[in-house]
């Protein structure tokens, strides 16, 4: 009798649970069909992951499908829609108003850096004070300035000698060239290069490598869209565990600092940052604090170290697949410098073509596909849609820099494609690697300072 009963229970509750199932489903495809008409149109999502799976299954096949939906198209990041602007024309529509200019808060990035720094937060006091300091304080140690050429140079002169050491056997570029960037942002940020064999800065490396990967990932997209895992043991937990690590290494910095900061003579960007905290004290509404500090300067050593290295190593291939273009740049490069000086900034005008070959790299390599993620403020219209506050908002970069209407070879990898008839060097309005908008490390006066003056010395020797 109690054996029937209990079978006629976990019937009964399994029951429940299946129409339960079945309501919620139904309920979220109700949802969002009710989204049509109001948003752009775009691939149709599955209910509670949105378009995740699409996403993930083939990323850079999925992101050039957006356009045949139109100028925009409507993506679901899980149950939240975002909107993905496939011109430049409607790119630069938005941006240049204030409704757009907010950050999504991603759970993942708020989880590690607890809502500190300057890159993934969103547009409120702390981020204006931080971003305020950040850009004033590198200007003051090089950043734009005739001195970055310096630490370029420097820099590059380690790179090559220790790719020599190689003595024309096979190696991989991805640690020297990494640790030859990462080292231009330490000299500025902590005041000090670390020598390609530290193994210690080599491991950090490796971790920012793996959280660039792990963030990335379904385990990174699962998180944002279920962040009460991080109380749950799983893949997500080494994101955490890594980025400790970074910040317990920069913590260290800032404790060695202390020790031999001078208040009359600041010599890179945590001295500064230690003075203004203690100039701010007495200010009830500043932002600058130690814990702020570490997350700030992880912040920039991240955004000067993965794109600018990685930006070089897709060079490194592309000039490999196309032997014409390399030579070309090379006898650019020689019969403007010779084989008796080291090239400058100020060489950028009688060196069209290989400038044109770094854009075009850039172009190519086209490291972040959506850009720099944005969110809107506040409610707006854009091409006759009612855009909510809240909403996400990408540029389809993929789309741009491949443009038919806008690139004379948009599918091939040509540095035509950034010289005018004169062969002098001019760049496309469509010519957009990192988005629009308010973006933190501009690349004019970083990624390609860079990138012109190692590929230069590079092709030289």
């Amino acid at each position: 009798m109690f054996a029937a009963l209990l079978k006629l229970d976990l019937a009964s509750v399994g029951l429940t649970l299946f129409l339960g199932l079945i309501f919620l489903v139904l309920f979220e495809i109700f949802r969002i069909n009710s989204y049509k008409g109001r948003f752009p149109p775009g691939p149709t999502p599955l209910p509670f992951v949105g378009n995740l799976p699409h996403s993930l299954k083939n990323p850079m096949e999925f992101i050039r499908s957006m356009p045949q939906y139109g100028e925009m198209t409507t993506m679901y990041l899980g149950r939240r829609p975002a909107i993905v602007l496939n011109t430049i024309q409607l790119a630069k529509e938005a941006f240049v108003q204030d409704a757009f200019s907010g950050r999504p808060f991603l759970p993942v990035m708020d989880w590690v850096a607890n809502g500190l720094g300057i890159i993934m937060v969103t547009f409120n006091h702390s981020w204006r004070q931080q971003r305020r300091f950040a850009l004033h304080t590198l200007r003051n140690f090089g950043l734009g300035k005739k001195s970055v050429e310096d630490r370029v140079l420097e820099e590059s002169r380690y790179l090559i000698a220790e790719i020599l050491k190689g003595e024309g056997k096979p190696m991989s570029p991805h640690h020297p060239i990494q640790n030859a960037v990462s080292n231009i942002i330490c000299s500025i940020v902590f005041g000090d290069r670390f020598d390609y064999d530290n193994k210690r800065f080599e491991y950090l490396l490796e971790l920012l490598n793996e959280n660039f990967v792990l963030t990335g990932s379904a385990a990174g997209q699962i998180f944002n869209l279920a962040p009460f895992i991080k109380h749950f043991p799983g893949p997500h937990q080494k994101i955490k565990q890594n980025a400790n690590e970074l910040l317990a290494f920069i913590q260290g910095e800032v404790k060695e600092h202390k020790k031999t900061l001078d208040p009359d003579s600041p010599r890179d960007f945590i001295d500064a940052y230690l003075l203004e905290i203690e100039k701010q004290k007495s200010n009830k509404d500043s932002t600058f604090h130690e814990g702020n500090l570490a997350i700030s300067t992880a912040d920039l050593f991240l955004a000067g170290t993965d794109t600018t290295s990685t930006t070089i190593r897709w060079g490194l291939l592309f000039l490999t697949q196309n032997p014409d273009v390399q030579e070309r740049c090379h006898e650019e490069i020689v019969q403007v410098l010779g084989y008796d000086r080291l090239p400058s900034m100020d060489d950028r005008d009688k060196l069209p073509y290989t400038l044109a070959t770094v854009h075009e790299i850039q172009r190519c390599a086209n490291l972040v596909p959506f850009g720099v993620i944005h969110e809107t403020i506040q409610p707006t219209k854009l091409r006759g849609y009612d855009i909510p506050q809240g909403t996400v908002v990408m540029t389809n970069l993929a789309a741009i820099l491949s443009d038919k209407e806008h690139w004379k070879h948009p599918d091939t990898f040509n540095p035509e494609n950034f010289l005018d008839k004169n062969g002098q060097f001019s760049k496309p309005e469509s010519f957009i690697p990192f988005s629009l908008g308010f973006v933190f490390t501009k690349v004019d006066i970083h990624l390609v300072p860079h990138l012109f003056l190692l590929w230069e010395l590079y092709l030289i020797s």
